[in-house]
C-alpha cells in the first residue's frame, strides 16, 4: 500500500464529529470537521467528499484510498458504500481490513474502541520511550497506556464538552463560555463564567495530572505523556504532565497504518 505521491483520504467516525483529512506525500495537508449523523447515505456523505476536493481544487477520483476508523457501527457499510461509488478506491477499516502492529492485552480485545488503537499506534510509531501515556480530549477523555508493542487498555473519563453540556442542559442560568483562560495560575471565579472556565480547564487538568501519576507505576522505564484532542491544546499550559500535543493523532496513525 506504500505510493508517497498517492492522495489518501483518512476519516475518523466519532460519536460527535467526523474528522476527515487528505495527506500526501506522506503527510496531512488539509483536515475538516463535520457532524456525525445516522441520517448520513453513501450519497451524501460522498457528495461531500466530492465538494470539499472540488473546494481544494482536487479530483476525488485521485483518491487512491479511505482509511476508516469507526466507533459508529452503523455507518460503516455506508462509508464503504460511499467510497466505492465515489472515488472508486478500496475502503479499508483499521483495524479490522489493516491490522496493527500492537499486542492488545484487552481482556475482551474486540471491545476497544478503533480510535483508542489507533492513537495508541500512532504513538508507538512517534514516539521511542518504552512507556507511552495518550491522553485524548473527545467525547470522552480517554487515557491509554501502551509497554513496547503492547496496548495495555486505559481509563475512560468524561469529556470536557459532553460534562460541560451535560451540566448546561440541567441549568438554565449557566452562561455560554469559551474554556479560554487568561492566566495559567488558577483563580477565585467572581462570575459564573469565570467560575465554570476556572473550575472546567484546572478540574480536568487535575484530573489528568493525578490519573497519569497514579497510571506511570504501571509502566516501565522512562513515559512519555502525550495529547491529542480539541481540548488539548487548551489545557497543556496548566496540566504539566502532558508533555507533547499531536491534534490530528488519530489521522496520522490512521496515514502510518496505510503505510504497512
Amino acid at each position: 500500500m506504500n505510493g508517497e505521491q498517492e492522495l489518501i483520504l483518512l476519516m475518523d467516525v466519532g460519536n460527535t464529529n467526523m474528522k476527515i483529512g487528505l495527506a500526501r506525500e506522506s503527510r496531512i495537508v488539509h483536515s475538516f470537521v463535520l457532524p456525525t449523523t445516522l441520517q448520513e447515505t453513501s450519497d451524501t456523505l460522498g457528495l461531500k467528499i466530492v465538494d470539499l476536493c472540488s473546494y481544494l481544487q482536487l479530483e476525488a477520483g485521485d483518491i487512491r484510498a479511505w482509511m476508516v476508523s469507526s466507533v459508529v457501527p452503523p455507518l460503516n457499510e455506508l462509508i464503504r458504500q460511499s467510497g466505492e461509488a465515489y472515488c472508486r478506491c478500496p475502503v479499508l477499516f483499521v483495524p479490522e481490513d489493516v491490522p496493527l502492529p500492537l499486542i492488545n492485552y484487552y481482556t475482551r480485545p474486540q471491545e476497544v474502541g478503533a480510535d483508542r488503537l489507533v492513537t495508541a499506534f500512532a504513538a508507538r510509531e512517534l514516539f521511542d520511550t518504552p512507556g507511552l501515556m495518550v491522553v485524548d480530549f473527545g467525547t470522552a477523555t480517554t487515557v491509554e497506556c501502551v509497554q513496547d508493542r503492547g496496548y495495555l487498555g486505559g481509563l475512560i473519563c468524561p469529556g470536557v464538552l459532553s460534562a460541560l453540556n451535560a451540566l448546561g442542559g440541567k441549568t438554565a442560568k449557566l452562561p455560554r463560555i469559551s474554556l479560554e483562560l487568561d492566566s495559567e495560575e488558577i483563580r477565585i471565579g467572581m462570575s459564573t463564567a469565570q467560575s465554570l472556565t476556572q473550575g472546567f480547564v484546572f478540574g480536568f487538568a487535575s484530573m489528568i495530572e493525578g490519573l497519569c501519576h497514579r497510571l506511570k507505576n504501571n509502566l516501565q522505564g522512562e513515559v512519555t505523556v502525550v495529547a491529542t484532542g480539541g481540548f488539548a491544546r487548551k489545557i497543556q499550559p496548566v496540566c504539566p504532565c502532558l508533555q507533547e500535543v499531536r491534534e490530528n493523532l488519530l489521522l496520522k496513525g490512521l496515514l502510518l497504518a496505510h503505510g504497512l
